[in-house]
């Protein structure tokens, strides 16, 4: 064995016994660790930034694409909201040890369900400090250990972080493989966490799609896993054209390099007319590159052609595939077509429309007027995400507390024999 291997398998070893003694231990504790991380991490702000500056001018030397440097770059905001988002946590209900579907049976027994942790959580990522402290933070709360594996670009920023909240768990007495930060950029402590099914139940991959394929095809653990955002905005006939213009920039200009930002942009042909030239000048003046179809190109002059290759793109950047299809159907069966399944939206008046677009579209969120950037664990009340999952099972969607556990059968009995 290597030593990498051996350096990973201890890792390994130390957070399955911190993952036993959570269970053993009062749940108070995990909001005090996560309140006291998130005031540790305003108060080094400072040593956080610095480090993370140490990983802009390295990615800036090595030429980092500049959808990774976005998701690495750290600013005061960023890191008031990384403790905002532990707060948020903390203050989450506990859904560890919850009972439901409690029922008694004829035999006068009675049967439930209890909710509980996975075990030992493996989460492997690229650039996305933040992720170093969210992913902590969903573990800890969900009664979890977290053996984190950052990427290269960001060991600076993550040894930063991983300081403090190991700091923390020594002072206020949780046990120190609860979070455990893999502290080497070589690519086989990857394949060592892969490989170790008896210290790992769950591997959560965040990155680009090389990344999670990779992940996907040589883990011996089950992954939750999103592969790509290739997420569409459909302007329906019976939309309200301001607001979708509004919608459509918003989900794409907010912000280009996440896997919520819309990609493709549908446009029913009988409003085609009235609000492309509009939404492709707002676009452009943008800054946006569009790749549009022929009908598009005739209402856009700005509009480049867009290929086969273009519908089934995740860009992570300014550039946007525009489609004019005819109506709904068609727009579904675009989605159907190059999709993949992270998170679609249709603006319209029509109830029959958007509840139809609800219940065919089968992609993770789907959403009615609003813009595809909601698609994310914080908007939607999780305090934090580690992760989108565009799988069926176990989770789907924004993966959260409760996305990080399981349930089992509870049995309660006075003394009942089976006959």
């Amino acid at each position: 064995m290597d030593d990498v291997t051996a350096y990973v398998q201890e890792l390994g070893r130390t957070a399955r016994e911190a993952a036993r003694q959570m269970n053993r231990l009062d749940p108070g504790l995990k909001d005090k660790a996560l309140l006291a991380m998130a005031d540790r991490i305003e108060a080094e702000k400072s040593d956080i930034l610095a480090a993370n500056r140490e990983d802009l001018e390295r990615a800036a030397s090595e030429g980092l694409d500049a959808a990774l440097v976005d998701r690495l770059e750290l600013n005061e905001d960023r890191v008031s909201a990384m403790a905002d988002g532990l707060r948020q946590v903390a203050g989450l209900p506990d859904p560890v040890g919850a009972m439901n579907d409690l029922s008694m049976r004829p035999s006068g027994i009675q049967v439930g369900k209890m909710r509980v942790p996975l075990g030992v959580i493996g989460i492997i990522y690229e650039s996305r400090p933040n992720v170093t402290a969210d992913a902590a933070a969903l573990c800890l709360k969900s009664g979890n250990a977290a053996i984190l594996r950052g990427g290269k670009e960001a060991i600076s920023s993550n040894r930063a972080i991983s300081h403090i909240m190991r700091t923390v768990l020594a002072e206020v007495g949780l046990p120190e493989g609860v979070v455990s930060v893999v502290d080497t950029p070589d690519r086989a402590a990857v394949g060592a966490l892969l490989g170790m099914p008896e210290h790992v139940d769950i591997i959560i991959p965040r990155g680009g799609k090389g990344l999670i394929e990779r992940v996907a095809a040589e883990s011996r653990v089950p992954v939750i896993k999103h592969l790509e955002g290739v997420c569409h905005t459909y302007i329906d006939a019976d939309a309200d054209l301001d607001k979708a213009a509004d919608i459509a920039v918003n989900a794409k200009t907010q912000r280009y390099g996440t896997c919520n930002t819309m990609e493709t942009l549908l446009v029913d042909a009988a409003v085609a007319g009235a609000v492309l030239p509009g939404l492709g000048e707002r676009f452009l003046d943008a800054g946006v590159e569009l790749r549009g179809c022929p009908r598009t190109r005739e209402l856009v002059s700005g509009a480049k052609e867009a290929g086969e290759e273009d519908w089934a793109t995740e860009y992570l950047g300014p550039i946007l595939a525009v489609k004019v299809v005819d109506g709904l159907d068609a727009a579904m069966n675009h989605i159907a077509a190059y999709g993949s399944g992270h998170n679609d939206a249709i603006v319209t008046e029509n109830y029959t429309s958007a509840r139809r677009f609800l219940r065919e579209v089968d992609s993770s969120s789907v959403m009615v007027n609003a813009s595809s950037r909601f698609a994310d664990g914080y908007e939607y009340g999780l305090g934090a995400e580690i992760g989108i999952s565009t799988d069926k099972l176990h989770v789907r969607g924004p993966v959260g507390l409760e996305g990080l556990t399981t349930e089992k059968f509870v049995v309660l009995g006075s003394g009942q024999t089976r006959g």
